[in-house]
């Protein structure tokens, strides 16, 4: 591992050490799990509320195109080589 120096506001730190102390974990081991996180491209929203966003979100959008359950496949390649998807 290498050591490394970073300053945090007095508010963060006190909540990592009260976090810490809830998880019986070191301050540096959830500053590595979040830097983990950070890395992986992860949001930091948990997946039940991410979930949730993508069931409200479902049919809240209208394409004008109506066959977008049948044929999705030929949808999405024309939308990724860049052509119009109607």
């Amino acid at each position: 591992m290498i050591r490394t120096q970073i300053l945090l506001t007095e508010e963060q730190a006190a909540k990592l050490r009260e976090l810490a102390r809830e998880r019986r974990a070191s301050v540096a081991e959830l500053i590595r799990g979040a830097v983990d996180r950070f890395l992986a491209g992860e949001s930091g929203v948990p997946p039940s509320a991410r979930r949730r966003r993508a069931l409200e979100a479902a049919g809240r959008f209208a394409s004008g195109t109506v066959d977008v359950s049948a044929r999705h496949d030929e949808h999405l390649e024309r939308i990724y080589r860049g052509r119009d998807v109607r």
